[in-house]
C-alpha cells in the first residue's frame, strides 16, 4: 500500500483553519481555492468533491473531531481500489500552524498521480488560508 505524507507551516490561525477544514462541504470557497471547483454534500456523511483537473470524486467522511483538529476520509470510484485519507491542523503558536495530510491509497501505481494532486491541494491551501 502506497502511503503519502505532506506537511506544511501556514501562517494562519489553527482555530481559523480548522473552523475552514471542519467546513466539509465549502471546499471549495474556504479551503483550497482554485484546486476544487466545486463541492456538495452527499447526506450527511459524504461529499462530492470536482477537480479543478475535471476529475470528481465521492468522499465519505469517516470522522471529524474537533478536539484534535482532524478529518478523515475516504474516496471511493475511479481507478483506487483503497484510499483512506486525513488532514490534521496543529498550532505552531504565534499565529501560525502546522498542516498535515496523509494518504493511502491502493493500487500503489497511482501513487505519483496523487501524490502530485496532494502538492497542488497543499498549495491552494496554503495560497487561499494565508489569504483569508
Amino acid at each position: 500500500m502506497a502511503s503519502i505524507r505532506r506537511e506544511m507551516n501556514v501562517e494562519a490561525d489553527a482555530t481559523q483553519i480548522w473552523d475552514a477544514v471542519r467546513d466539509v462541504g465549502a471546499l471549495h470557497q474556504r479551503l483550497v481555492k482554485s484546486f476544487v471547483v466545486d463541492c456538495r454534500l452527499d447526506g450527511d456523511d459524504a461529499r462530492i468533491v470536482k477537480f479543478a483537473n475535471g476529475m470528481e470524486a465521492r468522499e465519505l467522511i469517516v470522522d471529524l473531531d474537533d478536539a484534535e483538529r482532524r478529518i478523515v476520509w475516504s474516496a471511493t470510484g475511479g481507478r483506487l481500489t483503497h484510499h483512506n485519507a486525513s488532514l490534521q491542523v496543529f498550532d505552531e503558536g504565534g499565529g501560525r500552524s502546522r498542516v498535515v495530510w496523509l494518504a493511502d491509497l491502493l493500487p500503489n501505481a497511482l501513487a505519483p498521480a496523487i501524490a502530485g494532486m496532494i502538492d497542488d491541494g497543499m498549495r491552494a491551501m496554503k495560497a487561499t488560508l494565508e489569504a483569508a
